[in-house]
Formats: C-alpha cells, structure tokens, sequence
C-alpha cells in the first residue's frame, strides 16, 4: 500500500534534509519522528503534521501544516537553535524539485515561520520551523 500525503511528505522531507549539507554540517543525521532517550545533541524532529484535504474536481490533493523542531543544548544553546532552523529553512523554502514525496506531487512547499524558545526542562533552547506543503496525488 501506497503512503498517504503526511507519511509520504515526512519521508521526502527527511531524505531533502539528510542529503543537505547546510543541515547535516550542523546535526549530522540526528532528524528523528522520535529522540531515542540517549539523544545526542543537536538535533531535529519532527512536529506536528496536520494534513487538510484540498482536492479540485478531478484531483486529490492536500495541504499539509508541518513543523521541523531544531533542539540544542551547548553554551550558544539560543543562537545553535536558530542556526539549525535557518539550515532547515534554506534546504526546504521554495525547494520543491529537492523533495521526491513517492506517489504524490509536490507542487509548492513554503516556510511559514520560525520561533526561539527556552526547553520545557530550562536546559537548552528549541527552535521550531513551521512550513506548508501543497501536494496533488500523483
């Protein structure tokens, strides 16, 4: 069985941001749907990702909300947040022709914003990078 837009989308974006030097240079391949409880920092998550059907009368298609969340523990906690996040954003603003999402198109991918903040723990800082896929099925 094929994946639908959120599972497809999550694999493409991954494999975009894995294959980006800007990103790796800084997290290495630490991109996870979910830390392992001995997580080494930095690294990126996966946020929410709420898909909204938006299909035409003779496509199926989808808008998709997601969130890449950059997390850092050093001395520059704040400042290598921001520094992941703006990797992120520069490997997928606007950077659709880098992103395969198997079976489906992807026909726009843009940023939405980018927030700092300090850790629920207090220990380091989070920095969470919204965008919004549009995807047609294939």
């Amino acid at each position: 069985m094929a994946d639908g837009f959120l599972l497809a989308l999550q694999k493409g974006i991954r494999a975009a941001l894995v294959a980006d030097a800007g990103v790796t240079g800084l997290i290495g391949q630490r991109l996870y749907d979910e830390p392992p409880q001995n997580v080494t920092f930095p690294y990126a998550r996966f946020g929410n990702i709420e898909p909204l059907a938006f299909d035409t009368d003779t496509t199926e298609g989808a808008l998709v909300s997601f969130s890449i969340e950059a997390n850092s523990r050093s001395a520059s906690g704040r400042v290598e947040a921001a520094q992941i996040a703006e990797a992120i954003k520069a490997a997928l603003h606007r950077q659709e022709a880098s992103v395969t999402v198997a079976g489906h198109t992807l026909v726009e991918l843009i940023f939405d914003t980018i927030s700092v903040t300090r850790d629920n723990e207090g220990r380091g800082y989070t920095a969470i990078v919204s965008l919004q896929a549009m995807l047609e099925a294939a």
